[in-house]
């Protein structure tokens, strides 16, 4: 067996073959030879080293940093501080995000024995992430899977005592292999358009790409796009699509392409439970291939669109998306204070072609999928959220790391609300020597959880309870928070000044806090909703 040493820097070299340009460490002593490994080979230019104190928001940083291109790996101690990595692995399986996860482990012989800091390592992320439980260097098959992953890969390091290393490594240049091609599609069917084919729309969600852009183009559909889907782009594109699906054109919808996952809204979820639309729907990435709705026909390649458009049915879209839109830009400029879906609309102007946005889950991703109107094709504006599965946690720590990870945006913005921005705030914490890009998050504040006023359990029968079990004011100072992390601090509470504050940033990490009330967001929601209706 080899020592500690010898097994950490085999796995390191490994990384680095496998194209793992960056390594998030959170510190402890079992992990020690990975640590000495991963600032060895950084200090040799071969891979670069971040640290974070606090192993849950060290994951999601490196699954800030892998979504958006940059291949990061995780790596911890053993005992609890595995577990702390659980969220964002899930997020990466479900979501199909391929995150190095590298946890310190006893030796196996002290498993079961109640020694100190040793837990069940092996599977401690369940059965849809399989533990490679090393004691020796990885094999050539461990390295090939690790290399043509497609979601999260969990290497459990067995480290022996001593954990120091005798010397100093000095890596020698590591070739990292070659990007494993992706096998290309060619046209497998066709799909007809025209007067005569039926009334079609293309629903695109997060991760869905420009293939449902281009076929909606092709065959002359609405596009019903996810801000993060990649997709919202062009003319075909739909701001208020979510809206319309409420509205009686919805009612002659006849079949929907799906490319994606959606998980923004429960008119779409009703749309693809319809039984007389028929539902085609693209491969998605992540741990469960199978959709939670009926497919009748699955894509398997590349669809080609057979007739000419028929542009009558798009303009009708296209005409009642203006219209709707209108109507809730006045609506809401009639409201007399600064709303959520103002600080969302003010956000998505702010965001220039080549900028970054990371969207957090609950009330901003769907404000945003509201007002942000269509970019123009190749603006290259990237906009992601943690859609795998929607969690609220780590969203600080994934906009930083894909802030970090995407250094050549041309501004890099968050939006998120109040509670997730508390449920992160220890992805402030960064040391001196870590790197802070520049990144604005905009916190929209309304002292609680506004979600919950939108759904059935903010409905006036419950009124008595809401406050204390969904609500949840806080009164947290993030003034006072941000002073302790050495982060600069604005609070707006109007348009205009939320406008000057996105205009003017500060540089490196700063927070700007959109202060918005909670109350009559449920009648509001309910009045926009009914523009469309009628």
């Amino acid at each position: 067996m080899p020592t500690a040493t010898e097994l950490a820097r085999a796995v390191v070299t490994a990384l680095i073959e496998t194209r793992v340009t960056d390594v998030v460490i959170a510190p402890g002593s079992r992990n020690a030879p990975l640590s000495f490994a991963v600032f060895d080979a950084a200090r040799a230019g071969l891979l670069r080293l971040h640290t974070r104190i606090d192993e849950r928001s060290a994951g999601f940083y490196a699954l800030g940093l892998t979504k958006v291109g940059t291949r990061a790996a995780v790596m911890c101690t053993s005992g609890t501080a595995v577990a702390n990595l659980h969220p964002s692995v899930l997020e990466a399986a479900h979501a199909g995000v391929p995150l190095a996860v590298v946890t310190a482990d006893r030796p196996a012989r002290l498993r079961e024995t109640g020694a100190n800091q040793v837990t069940d390592q092996v599977g401690v992320f369940g059965r849809l992430i399989e533990t490679r439980d090393l004691d020796a260097s990885p094999t050539k098959d461990q390295v090939d899977e690790l290399d043509a992953a497609r979601g999260p890969v969990h290497w459990n390091v067995q480290l022996d005592v001593p954990l120091t290393p005798p010397d100093r490594w000095q890596p020698a240049p590591i070739e990292a292999r070659p990007v494993p091609p992706r096998p290309e599609l060619m046209v497998y069917e066709s799909i007809s358009t025209g007067a005569d084919a039926p009334r079609t729309v293309v629903v695109a969600g997060d991760d869905a790409g420009p293939p449902s852009r281009i076929l909606a183009q092709e065959g002359g559909w609405p596009l019903l796009a996810e801000p993060s889907s990649g997709a919202r782009t062009g003319d075909n594109a739909l701001r208020s699509y979510r809206l319309l699906l409420e509205s009686p054109l919805a009612d002659r919808i006849e079949r929907v392409v799906v490319y994606g996952h959606p998980t923004l809204s429960r008119p779409v979820t009703n749309l693809l439970a319809r039984d007389d639309v028929q539902i085609i729907a693209a491969p998605v990435e992540g741990a469960w291939p199978a959709r939670p709705f009926r497919v009748d026909q699955p894509i398997r390649n590349r669809l080609h669109v057979d007739g000419e458009p028929d542009p009558a049915w798009l303009e009708e879209w296209r005409t009642a998306d203006r219209t709707v839109s209108r109507e809730v830009d006045r609506m809401l400029h009639e409201e007399q204070e600064m709303t959520a879906y103002d600080v969302a609309a003010c956000v998505a102007r702010a965001l220039p072609d080549g900028g970054l946005l990371m969207l957090g889950p609950s009330n901003p991703v769907r404000d945003l999928d509201l007002m942000l109107r269509p970019n123009r094709v190749g603006g290259r504006r990237k906009v992601i959220a943690n859609r795998g599965l929607a969690g609220i946690d780590g969203i600080v720590s994934t906009a930083i790391g894909a802030a970090v990870g995407r250094p050549a945006s041309t501004r890099a913005l968050a939006l998120m609300g109040d509670v997730t921005f508390l449920h992160d705030a220890g992805g402030l914490l960064l040391g001196p020597e870590e790197v802070r890009p520049d990144l604005t998050i905009v916190v929209a504040n309304d002292d609680g959880g506004s979600i919950f006023a939108s759904l059935e359990q903010g409905a006036d029968d419950y009124a008595d309870s809401f406050e204390r079990l969904f609500g949840t004011p806080h009164g947290t100072s993030l003034e006072a928070l941000c002073a302790a992390h050495r982060i600069p601090h604005l609070a707006v509470s109007s348009v205009p000044e939320l406008e000057a504050a996105l205009a003017s940033p500060n540089g490196r990490i700063e927070v700007v806090e959109a202060t918005v009330s909670r109350t009559g967001r449920r009648a509001l929601d309910l009045a926009i909703r009914a523009l469309a209706r009628s």
